[in-house]
């Protein structure tokens, strides 16, 4: 399945099926025509009323269940599990219950902090069929750190990426031991923050 920009001019969305067949992010859906329907790929344009219709939906569930939320975005938000016991009993629930509800598959990451939880929501997303994981014990945020690519940290964009994969800082890691006052210095206050954030020291409040 891929979906449509508007006028249906690129290709905005694509399940997994259409990744591993190559099929590009962005890509114009004309040079791709003859190629989708050989490989019986589903065409869909886009319907923002109906995305933001169910964002609401899973958004207004969310905020039904924890004290503290921050929407982040259409398809994302950041709550609060102080208080919550049983962290991933939660989580694992209200996955089940966003899935009963609206029919949509989520993951939730879960750490001590906004850079983390991003961090272990990519886990949950990419590796994890549970599609819920726990990122809060010190040794393995770094032995994770070490092999997560620094162009998909949160708050680093390409050109951050590009210029920082120049000076030798591939890995989440590599940026963790980076001295801060050249995070400050090279990646302004947003980056030493994002750094305290991988060092477990939250910085960005919800």
């Amino acid at each position: 399945v891929v979906v449509l920009s508007n006028n249906d001019g690129c290709i905005i969305a694509r399940s997994n099926e259409a990744k591993a067949l190559g099929i590009k992010m962005g890509a114009p859906a004309f040079k791709s025509e003859k190629f989708m329907q050989e490989k019986n790929v589903h065409v869909f344009s886009s319907n923002y009323a109906l995305y933001g219709d169910m964002s609401n939906r899973v958004m207004n569930i969310l905020s039904k269940e924890v004290e503290k939320m921050e929407v982040y975005s259409i398809d994302e938000a950041f709550l609060s599990f102080d208080n919550v016991a049983a962290p991933k009993d939660k989580a694992t629930a209200l996955r089940q219950k966003i899935k009963q509800w609206t029919g949509i598959p989520v993951s939730i990451g879960i750490a001590p902090t906004k850079t983390l939880a991003k961090v272990a929501n990519h886990i949950a997303k990419k590796q994890n069929k549970e599609g819920v994981f726990v990122l809060n014990d010190k040794s393995e945020i770094v032995k994770i750190l070490k092999h997560f690519p620094i162009e998909d940290l949160w708050g680093i964009g390409r050109r951050y990426a590009k210029r920082l994969k120049s000076l030798g800082l591939n890995t989440a890691y590599d940026l963790y031991q980076a001295d801060e006052k050249w995070v400050h210095k090279n990646l302004t206050i947003s980056g030493l923050k994002l750094v305290k954030e991988l060092k477990d020291i939250p910085s960005f409040p919800i």
